[in-house]
């Protein structure tokens, strides 16, 4: 019999991204889009048996960094690894374009300092043969990829752009000034960027201490950016902010202004952080915004947002001890045996006290907040397995049992720092969160952050922890893969996939449910120039599909790159 279909998934649980019931069907893909759901009695070129398994859409990711290694590796690990098949980069007002080659080291420096990616990696990685967005766009096309790749226009790269020094000193924009930034995020927004994104938050800095250049970005600014993506008839808006300019409900005025008089939809950071109930006032009036007919949203996580300290990692609790700076530079196997001396044990540990006034020291080794990570990695670890906790019950402080922990698994286990999410030693406001129907999935940051968070694992958590391991507030498997899926094509609009029907684009997974689970993170010294990042694998996922080519099974990539560009907003079918 000839064949009828490229590709049969036989008789597995279709969670469809439409959140209701799971139910037993067949899907047929042809040419890369999904042509038949339910019974399928055609045959296909190839065929995967999924009985005893989840059929669910491939998983979309508004919130990553990949903005330079998806110019130079077509495999966007770690998320391609837990079954993502889209990923939107350019998040929180930082990329490469459009950009002058006297800023290039600028902008390495801002990313550098802002997430965490080595400068030399950048430096080594980046062929900087782009100027304007458009440019870099052409760039990204011809490179084949893993998973498909949209990108956002950064604030901190478009007003060094037109400002050059004063954007970074945070001087206002003038009147020519914002209408240049108009007309060129209108210009981006044409070429295919999906939107725009920017940082109003002090914890954003370049890797030399100075503040992200967008942090004071008057309305005006803003608005003649969103301006600009109005002109264009397209683009999503993101942005982080502290939410103290001068405080939370002059910041959200002005956001929801931004959104009225753009018509353009906008997602903002929304984490339970320094006020336990703040984001409760927040999500309230994103509330009313939606209310009013605004398309606003808070853009989620899961679990806990929070660093991992390790030997091998940025930082450990004695980072800013003048007796570990000693080490620092050495291997991991010479630290973990100088560091086995009880002589250097006993200097290290001495120094504490007098480290507790310096500000990274009183952040990192705050023990009462500090827990084992463990393997498996446990992001809900209860209060009594803080280090704090366990040096009280074994008669030793707590530094001394850090110490100890550090060098577990040969100086490769790390410690866990939750500092959002986590308040009360719980993620029941994630569970609040995940909940709401104004809220997305998103802050993973794949790409990102690489010696200290390890978040690209979301979508397998989300599925994991809330669908089948937490012992209470657990939600419906079909609720949650459209959390992922559904929700987060459209928040983005991306209205070709994110559902498993006919016609959508055939991004697909099967996963083995029971077997599940998301890995220990391991440092890789991967990138360009010999670089580290964390990364963290998952096991479960028996086929990851994009547009209906397999590229990877049971966990291995096949030699399948079909994942391209995405310019701009994508059209249901």
């Amino acid at each position: 019999m000839a064949t009828e279909f490229d590709l049969v998934i036989r008789g597995g649980t279709l969670a469809d991204g439409l959140g209701g019931e799971l139910r037993d069907a067949d899907v047929a893909v042809r040419e890369g889009t999904i042509v038949a759901v339910g019974r399928v009695s055609g045959k296909g070129k190839e065929e995967i048996d999924a009985r005893d398994r989840i059929v669910t859409p491939g998983f979309v990711d508004i919130h990553t960094h990949y903005d330079g290694q998806a110019t130079w590796d077509s495999r966007l690990q770690p998320s391609s690894w837990h079954g993502v098949t889209t990923v939107v980069m350019g998040n929180c007002g930082v990329g490469f374009a459009p950009v002058r080659t006297s800023d290039h080291d600028r902008l390495i420096e801002l990313m550098e300092g802002v997430e965490d990616i080595p400068g030399a990696a950048l430096h080594e990685g980046l062929s900087w043969n782009w100027e304007s967005f458009g440019d870099y766009l052409g760039a990204l096309e011809k490179k084949p990829h893993d998973v498909d790749v949209c990108a956002q226009l950064p604030h901190g790269a478009l007003r060094v752009y037109v400002m050059g020094e004063r954007g970074a000193k945070l001087e206002a924009a003038t009147q020519g000034d914002i209408a240049q930034m108009r007309a060129l995020t209108a210009e981006a927004m044409r070429a295919g960027a999906l939107g725009f994104t920017t940082s109003r938050t002090l914890n954003h800095r370049t890797v030399k201490g100075d503040p992200t250049p967008s942090l004071r970005a008057t309305h005006e600014e803003l608005l003649g950016i969103a301006k600009g993506m109005k002109d264009a008839g397209s683009g999503v808006f993101e942005l982080i902010s502290d939410f103290d300019n001068p405080d939370p409900v002059t910041e959200f005025g002005m956001i929801r202004r931004l959104v009225q008089e753009s018509g353009r939809p906008l997602s903002l950071s929304l984490a339970q952080a320094g006020n336990p109930d703040g984001w409760r006032g927040l999500l309230a009036m994103i509330e009313q915004a939606s209310r009013d007919g605004l398309a606003i949203r808070g853009q989620v996580a899961p679990r806990p947002i929070g660093i991992l300290l390790g030997l091998q990692g940025t930082l450990n609790p004695f980072s800013a001890h003048e007796t570990f700076a000693e080490i620092k530079d050495k291997s991991l196997a010479e630290k973990v045996r100088i560091m086995r001396d009880p002589a250097f044990k006993a200097r290290m540990l001495a120094e504490t006290g007098a480290r507790q006034t310096h500000p990274l020291a009183r952040r990192v080794m705050a023990f009462d907040r500090i827990f084992p990570l463990g393997d498996p990695p446990n992001y809900e670890p209860p209060k009594e397995t803080a280090l704090a906790a366990i040096a009280k019950r074994e008669g030793r402080p707590a530094q001394d049992v850090a110490y100890d922990m550090l060098l577990q698994d040969a100086g490769k286990a790390f410690l866990f720092m939750p500092f959002a999410n986590y308040a009360n030693f719980n993620l029941d406001v994630c569970g609040e969160m995940i909940a709401h129907k104004d809220c997305v999935m998103g802050l993973g940051d794949g790409g990102a952050h690489v010696g200290i968070i390890s978040d690209g694992s979301y979508p397998t958590y989300l599925l994991t922890h809330w669908g089948r391991d937490r012992s209470h507030g657990r939600f419906d498997l079909g609720y949650l893969v459209k959390r992922q899926t559904a929700d987060t094509a459209r928040a983005v609009g991306l209205l070709d996939r994110g559902v498993v029907a006919p016609g959508m684009k055939a991004d697909i997974n099967v996963i083995d449910f029971a077997s599940l689970r998301v890995e220990a993170p391991k440092m890789a010294f991967d990138l360009p120039a010999g670089g580290k990042r964390l990364l963290q694998g998952a096991s479960g996922y028996d086929a990851t599909i994009v547009s209906g080519e397999i590229t990877y099974r049971k966990g291995e990539a096949t030699t399948a790159l079909p994942g391209k560009l995405v310019r701009g907003p994508q059209a249901a079918p």
